[in-house]
């Protein structure tokens, strides 16, 4: 049985994706024309992506998830978290948070990001090409089928994967993201300290979100990344 927690979070993505794709698409000339959203002179300091609860709640949340040890169940695969998929029109997830992320975004007909820079939070660095840019899951999926997600439908894992509602999605450079892998908080934090705090609301707000459990070693290490927010 799926969890109504669970079930009102992905019921909540399903609903994004199908009005992106039923509001959001472009028509025929609009597509052919670049988009240049406003240019800034500065990174920001704060990521675009969805905002997570501040850390009073994130710590409510946290003492609210369940503890237990991975099950590292068979059969993981990412295709089995389809992405990324059509949001709307040419572009795809990946492509929609290129341009949510980045200054100077400039997109070709297919919606492919053709220049642009994007801050990476994780580490600092500045990256001036798309290519040197991945959209990290904030809680990896292979960390999701352990932490439960091996119990889900392919069209639950699908909304998971591509969820632009909650704080899931961030565009961050290749290396840091390649570092974190499937890792939790417990084996890897973001080398930038000041974006623990961020982070550790993101990675609690998905888990309570969907229901996900946690492990003891990632319990603490969240406790201990949610301390940097009062500092």
């Amino acid at each position: 049985m799926i969890h109504p927690l669970r079930r009102t979070a992905l019921l909540t993505a399903l609903s994004a994706l199908a009005g992106l794709a039923l509001t959001a698409a472009p028509t025929t000339a609009t597509a052919a024309a670049p988009h240049t959203p406003a240019s800034s002179s500065q990174a920001p300091t704060v990521r675009d992506l969805p905002e997570p609860p501040d850390a009073a709640k994130a710590r409510e949340l946290l003492a609210d998830l369940v503890i237990a040890d991975e099950n590292d169940a068979p059969g993981y695969s990412r295709t089995k978290f389809p992405h990324w998929i059509t949001q709307y029109g040419t572009c795809d997830t990946r492509e929609v948070v290129l341009q949510r992320d980045g200054q100077d975004v400039v997109q070709d007909d297919q919606c492919r990001a053709t220049s642009g820079t994007w801050y990476s939070q994780y580490d600092g660095r500045t990256i001036e090409t798309a290519s040197g840019i991945d959209i990290d899951h904030v809680v990896p999926l292979k960390e999701a089928w352990r932490s439960g997600a091996s119990e889900w439908t392919t069209p639950e894992r699908r909304a998971f994967a591509n969820d632009l509602v909650d704080s899931q999605l961030i565009a961050v450079s290749a290396g840091s993201n390649r570092s974190k892998s499937d890792k939790d908080p417990g084996n890897w934090k973001p080398p930038l300290e000041s974006y623990h705090c961020t982070y550790s609301r993101a990675w609690i707000s998905v888990k309570a979100t969907y229901h996900l459990t946690a492990n003891p070693a990632e319990a603490a290490a969240l406790a201990q990344m949610l301390d940097t927010c009062d500092s």
